[in-house]
C-alpha cells in the first residue's frame, strides 16, 4: 500500500486509475464520499485538500459559511473493489480552507487530537486499539412509521423463527436461539459470505484474522482484524463496516450493526481491546491484579468512572439500550475481571507475555463513530491515570449468583440514550483535557442527539404498547 502523496500519484499514472473516491466521515458516523477525476489529485490535495460544502453533512456547517476541504490521508489508500472502472479510494481529514485548520468537529481530527494529547501528557505515545464489531446478516428487511402505522420486519433462512417455514423444501438446520456459536455447516450457512469479506477486506488494507458465526439465531456473525493505533483501527473498522455491506448486497442479503435487531436473542456488541505504550514498551504490563500494571488499573478507574458519559458516544443510539439490559450476555455492571463476561470490562488471558497485556472495554456497539468512540475512551483512560482513580475491588463472582443486596452495590450502565446524554452533560470536562473535544462540538453532540433520535422516538407509539395498552 502507498505511504505518501508521490506513491499515490505514481500508483495512479502505472495503473492507469481514472477515478479517485474520497471518503470522509460525518459526525453520527456513516462514510460520505466524492469521486474526482484524477487531474484534480494532484500534491497539493494532499496539503490544502479538496473542496466541498460541508452545509449538508449532518452536524456540520451553516449553509453561509459551508467551505470545507478534505485532505486525503496517502496510507489509506485501495482499489475499491466493488467499483466497475478502477477506483482509488482514500479516507480523509476536514480543513477550514480559509484558516488551513483542521475542522474541530470534523471526528477523524478529533482522534488524531486524542495521540497528541497523550504525547503532551508524558505517559505514552501510542495507544492500540482492537475492536470487535458483530453484525446480523438478513435476507429481508422492511420497515415504515407513518401517522397511523409503525412495523419493521427482518427475516433470515437461518432464523429459528422458520423451523415450520414450507420452504419447499426447509432442510431445518436453523440455529437454536443464543446457540449460533460456532456451529459447522450445515447449521452455519454463511461460511463462504464471510470468507469473502474477510478476503476482500485483505485486499483493502485491513490485517484480518478470522471470521465465525455468533450467539444469536438469525445470522449473527463477526469478523476479526488485528488492533492497530487508535486513528488506524477507526479507519480499519470503516472499511471494515464498508466491505461487509458491499459483499452482502452481491449475494443479495442485507448487513446491519444494530445493536439489538432481534427481541429475545443476542445482542451485537463491539468489544474493544486496548493498551496504551510509550518507546515501544507496554504499560499495561505488570504485578498487580491479573497482571496488570498500577497504570492500567488506573486506566480502568477512569473508564468505569466516566462510563455513564462515555456511553453517550460509544453506544449512540436509543436501540443500543434495547442490548444493555441483564442477561444476554449484556455488559451492564461497571465493574472489572479478568473472567466475568458480563463485566464491562474483562481483562483477556495474554499468558506472560507483556506485549499482550490489555483491557477489553464491553459495553460499546458499532453504532459509534470509531474516532469518536476511541478518543473519548483514551481520554477517560488518561484521566485515571493522571488523577490515580482506583478501580475498586474486581468482581470475579457469578454476578448472576449475588443477591440483590450485592447487586445494588455494583454500580450499571445508563439504562436509555437520554440517560447517558445526561451524564455526558455533567460529566464531560476529561473529554476537553488537551482540546480533543470542544464544548462546541459536545453541545452540538448532545443537542442532535435529543432532537433528531431521543425526541422522535418519545413522540411515536411503539407495536407493543398495543399489545399492552388497546384494550385498558
Amino acid at each position: 500500500m502507498p505511504q505518501t502523496a508521490q506513491e499515490v500519484l505514481q500508483l495512479i499514472q502505472e495503473q492507469d486509475i481514472k477515478i479517485v473516491d474520497l471518503k470522509f466521515i460525518d459526525m453520527p458516523g456513516i462514510w460520505q464520499h466524492c469521486s474526482f477525476y484524477r487531474d484534480l489529485i494532484d500534491e497539493s490535495a494532499f496539503d490544502e485538500g479538496v473542496p466541498f460544502d460541508g452545509s449538508s453533512i449532518r452536524g456540520w456547517k451553516a449553509i453561509n459559511e459551508s467551505d470545507m476541504s478534505m485532505v486525503p490521508d496517502p496510507t489509506t489508500a485501495w482499489i475499491d473493489p466493488f467499483m466497475k472502472e478502477k477506483t482509488l479510494s482514500m479516507i480523509c481529514s476536514i480543513k477550514e480552507p480559509r484558516t488551513n485548520e483542521w475542522y474541530s468537529r470534523d471526528p477523524r481530527t478529533i482522534a488524531q487530537k486524542s495521540i497528541d494529547y497523550l504525547i503532551s501528557t508524558g505517559i505514552g505515545d501510542t495507544a492500540f486499539i482492537g475492536p470487535e464489531a458483530e453484525f446480523f446478516i438478513f435476507d429481508d428487511v422492511r420497515f415504515d412509521q407513518t401517522q397511523n402505522t409503525g412495523y419493521y420486519y427482518v427475516d433470515s433462512v437461518e432464523g429459528r423463527w422458520n423451523s415450520g417455514k414450507d420452504e419447499k423444501p426447509n432442510l431445518g438446520y436453523k440455529p437454536r436461539y443464543k446457540e449460533g456459536y460456532f456451529p459447522v455447516a450445515p447449521t452455519d450457512t454463511q461460511q463462504d459470505i464471510r470468507t469473502e469479506m474477510l478476503l476482500t477486506m485483505a485486499e483493502c488494507g485491513v490485517p484480518i484474522e478470522k471470521h465465525h458465526h455468533e450467539v444469536a439465531t438469525g445470522g449473527q456473525n463477526e469478523l476479526g482484524f488485528r488492533f492497530d493505533t487508535l486513528v488506524k483501527a477507526a479507519d480499519y473498522l470503516m472499511t471494515y463496516k464498508y466491505v461487509i455491506k458491499n459483499v452482502a448486497k452481491k449475494y443479495g442479503k442485507t448487513v446491519t450493526f444494530m445493536p439489538k435487531p432481534l427481541f429475545n436473542d443476542n445482542g451485537s456488541g463491539m468489544h474493544t481491546h486496548q493498551s496504551i505504550w510509550k518507546d515501544g514498551q507496554p504499560l499495561f504490563w505488570g504485578d498487580g491484579y491479573a497482571n496488570l500494571s498500577k497504570t492500567a488499573l488506573n486506566y480502568i478507574g477512569g473508564l468505569l468512572k466516566h462510563a455513564p458519559a462515555l456511553l453517550a458516544i460509544t453506544n449512540p443510539t436509543t436501540n443500543s439500550y434495547k442490548r444493555l439490559v441483564p442477561g444476554f450476555e449484556a455488559p451492564v455492571n461497571l465493574a472489572y475481571s479478568q473472567g466475568n463476561r458480563s463485566a464491562s470490562i474483562r481483562i483477556p488471558l495474554s499468558g506472560t507475555n507483556p506485549k499482550a497485556k490489555r483491557l477489553e472495554f464491553r459495553c460499546p456497539d458499532a453504532t459509534c463513530n470509531p474516532y469518536l468512540a476511541f478518543a473519548a475512551m483514551l481520554c477517560a483512560g488518561l484521566d485515571g491515570i493522571k488523577n490515580e482513580i482506583d478501580p475498586g475491588e474486581s468482581l470475579d463472582v457469578d454476578i448472576y449468583d449475588l443477591t440483590p443486596e450485592e447487586l445494588a452495590k455494583v454500580p450499571s450502565t445508563p439504562g436509555s440514550l437520554l440517560d447517558a446524554l445526561k451524564a455526558l452533560e455533567a460529566d464531560h470536562e476529561f473529554l476537553l483535557a488537551g482540546g480533543v473535544f470542544t464544548e462546541d462540538f459536545l453541545t452540538t453532540w448532545i443537542e442532535y442527539k435529543i432532537d433528531n433520535e431521543v425526541n422522535p422516538m418519545r413522540l411515536r407509539p411503539h407495536p407493543y404498547e398495543f399489545a399492552l395498552y388497546y384494550d385498558c
